[in-house]
């Protein structure tokens, strides 16, 4: 790939944010997922809502929202979206022994919020992660990636193999 091919660099290589002010405003949706595996154990206290900090998926849920919202402030390029909607939702894997995550974000914008749904399921990971390591130190986040973007000029992207969304099967 040539460094004129992607969006972030100029044409001397430098970084740079990429100018939008002349694309139009379209309604633009994300959803990302991601997963933390734990042991069959932390995963059924978890599903009880019986750790010591309290309820994680709760703070967990709260925390990829406000992600969501300070995407900007966290990775350099990005743009500062005014934001319609963050939902952030959870679903118990027990025979995998993973919680996993769906964050779906929506907009009127210049750009789209794939980002801002990347952010919002690191973050909630990561607060779950901090809620139960006390109890097991073996977590492991992963899988996080995007799902599928509408809105824009690249129009519709849905990633091949992802089941219907978490959102009917939040616990």
């Amino acid at each position: 790939m040539k460094v004129d091919e992607l969006t972030h660099w100029d044409r001397r290589g430098r970084a740079r944010m990429v100018d939008v002010g002349e694309k139009a405003v379209t309604y633009r949706r994300a959803v990302a997922r991601g997963q933390v595996r734990m042991a069959q154990e932390t995963l059924e206290r978890l599903s009880g809502g019986s750790l010591a900090k309290g309820d994680p998926l709760s703070v967990a849920r709260v925390a990829g929202i406000l992600a969501a919202k300070q995407t900007d402030a966290l990775i350099p390029l990005c743009h500062g979206l005014g934001l319609d909607a963050v939902e952030v939702d959870f679903a118990f894997d027990f025979p995998a022994a993973s919680l996993l995550i769906e964050a779906r974000v929506a907009c009127n914008g210049r750009t789209g919020v794939e980002m801002e749904a990347l952010t919002a399921v690191a973050v909630a990971a990561l607060t779950v992660y901090d809620m139960a390591k006390a109890i097991d130190r073996s977590l492991v986040i992963g899988e996080i990636r995007l799902v599928e973007k509408s809105g824009g000029r690249s129009g519709h992207y849905r990633r091949d193999g992802e089941r219907p969304a978490l959102a009917q099967e939040v616990f």
